[in-house]
């Protein structure tokens, strides 16, 4: 079961669950054009992700899932880990 965080949103498990199922690099407009957000919201909850280390930039404006965010999605994680 995957845990609940406070400060995450539906769209940031649509966003894990993107990189997850695609297993690719993408921009934030890719990941938008494919999970029906703006572009807008999906870069700042990106940056978020990025923030609690369940997202990594590449450094180059290409974002991919962490072993974190996987850990996420299985239910792997305490929540009060991403709490902080």
């Amino acid at each position: 079961m995957r845990p609940r965080v406070e400060w995450m949103t539906r769209a940031d498990d649509y966003i894990l669950e993107f990189f997850e199922e695609t297993e690719i690099v993408a921009t934030p407009h890719v990941v938008a054009a494919n999970i029906d957000y703006s572009r807008q919201y999906v870069n700042r909850r990106i940056r978020k992700l990025a923030d609690h280390d369940l997202v990594e930039n590449t450094d180059d404006g290409l974002y991919r899932i962490t072993d974190r965010g996987r850990g996420y999605l299985t239910g792997d994680i305490d929540p009060d880990d991403l709490s902080r």
